[in-house]
């Protein structure tokens, strides 16, 4: 039985009419408009001993990111690039969904989605990550820890890995008679942009941003895109349900809207200057 069907269990029909009909009326149980987001609170630093963290709350969602960068081999197909791999877990203790041991198929979409959207936004120069092309490169890890689970973990965990990339830093490396010899020169990594993850429910004609555990279990299908610099760089439909072209194309404006938005949040976390300067 998966998650989401076990989710589903515990909102009846009832319950989907009443949600329905508050939607109707502009509103949705917890207050909020349709597409308001609920209080985002983004912390950097977080965790001594990682090169780079970030704790993000969205509303009771919590996420912690933290990034190790270590030296390794390139890939074959790519050998004046560094590597980037980006991994989550939902602790136990985060749902009552949750259980112990190997990252379920949600926990692995969960990380290529957000993965998927940093990598094709070419937020960090990975050409810029290379000791010697062809031999040794920077590996980054990204490791992602779900605290507390109340829906939207697409969005709270792009903005935690990006927030923890973009205030990453690390010793540089230099290969001599091929061994690895640390310098003491401590560096940035090279960031070029900051995307920006924005997810859209679907519950019967309704578009519904930053949606909630219970709204989650009820939805009919969502979309999340990736944005930077101002274009669409990514994007995941999930669930069985399906958009039209009009939904679509709202679900991404709603989107470039909202990105503007956590951008400048996510800048001010990591102390980076605004959109159109170096980052």
């Amino acid at each position: 039985m998966s998650t989401s069907y076990r989710k589903a269990l515990f909102v009846d029909n009832l319950r989907r009419e009443q949600m329905l009909e508050q939607y109707s009326q502009g509103r949705r149980s917890d207050g909020r408009g349709l597409n308001d987001y609920r209080d985002l609170k983004i912390q950097v630093g977080t965790m001594i001993k990682a090169n780079g963290s970030a704790t993000v709350d969205l509303g009771y969602t919590r996420v912690v990111a933290g990034v190790k960068v270590a030296v390794g081999t390139p890939f074959p197909d790519t050998p004046d690039e560094g590597i980037l791999v980006v991994g989550a877990e939902v602790l136990p203790i985060a749902s009552a969904y949750a259980e112990p041991g190997p990252p379920d198929e949600d926990s692995i979409e969960l990380a290529r989605v957000v993965d998927r959207g940093v990598r094709e936004s070419h937020m960090v120069d990975m050409h810029q990550m290379v000791i010697e092309e062809g031999k040794k490169v920077y590996s980054i890890f990204v490791d992602v820890a779900i605290v507390n689970v109340d829906g939207n973990l697409l969005d709270a965990t792009s903005y935690a890995v990006v927030a923890a990339l973009a205030n990453a830093k690390f010793k540089k490396m230099t290969l001599k008679e091929d061994q690895v010899v640390e310098l003491e020169e401590v560096s940035a990594l090279p960031i070029l942009r900051i995307p920006v993850s924005v997810t859209t429910s679907k519950l019967g004609d309704f578009l519904l941003s930053d949606p909630t555990t219970e709204e989650e279990a009820i939805q009919e299908a969502r979309i999340t895109f990736a944005i930077a610099d101002g274009q669409a760089c990514a994007a995941q439909k999930g669930g069985q349900g399906s958009f039209s072209p009009e939904q679509v194309l709202r679900a991404l404006d709603l989107s470039m809207a909202r990105s503007k938005e956590i951008e400048a949040r996510i800048r001010e976390a990591v102390g980076f200057a605004k959109e159109g300067s170096s980052a």
